[in-house]
C-alpha cells in the first residue's frame, strides 16, 4: 500500500472512532458506485427524539498543512459528486430517510503530534 493510501486509511479509522464516540452508527465504509466514485463513510446520527439522520461523510486526511487545511480540498465539483453518491446509496439500499446530510471530517496527522479532527456539518445542500 502506498504512503498516501495509508494516510487516508488511517484518517478514516480515526474518523470512525470519532463518530462512534459521539454515539453514531457506521452503516457503510468505502462504498463504491462504478461511475460516480466512492463514499468514505455512511453513518446514522441519533437524535434525542429517537429519530436519526443518515449522514454521508467525506474524510480528508493530511500529514501537514503544506497543501492547506484538509477541509480546503473540498471543491464544488466534489460536493456535487457527494450529493449524487448519497442519492445512489439511498436508492441501492432501498432506504428512505426523513433527514440526510453531507458532512466532512478533516484529519490532520502531523508527525510527533496528536491527531486533530475537525467535523464540518452540512457542507453540501
Amino acid at each position: 500500500m502506498d504512503a498516501r493510501r495509508q494516510v487516508g486509511q488511517t484518517g478514516e479509522e480515526m474518523a470512525v472512532e470519532f463518530l462512534t464516540g459521539l454515539g453514531w452508527t457506521i452503516l457503510d465504509r468505502n462504498w463504491r458506485h462504478g461511475r460516480l466514485g466512492e463514499l468514505d463513510l455512511v453513518a446514522l446520527e441519533p437524535a434525542p427524539d429517537g429519530s436519526a439522520t443518515v449522514v454521508f461523510c467525506e474524510v480528508k486526511t493530511r500529514r501537514g498543512l503544506g497543501f492547506g487545511d484538509p477541509l480546503e480540498a473540498l471543491t464544488v465539483a466534489k460536493l456535487a459528486r457527494l450529493r449524487r453518491l448519497a442519492l445512489a446509496w439511498l436508492a441501492q439500499h432501498e432506504r428512505s430517510a426523513r433527514r440526510i446530510r453531507i458532512d466532512a471530517l478533516g484529519v490532520l496527522c502531523r508527525p510527533g503530534q496528536p491527531p486533530q479532527i475537525r467535523h464540518a456539518r452540512a457542507v453540501a445542500a
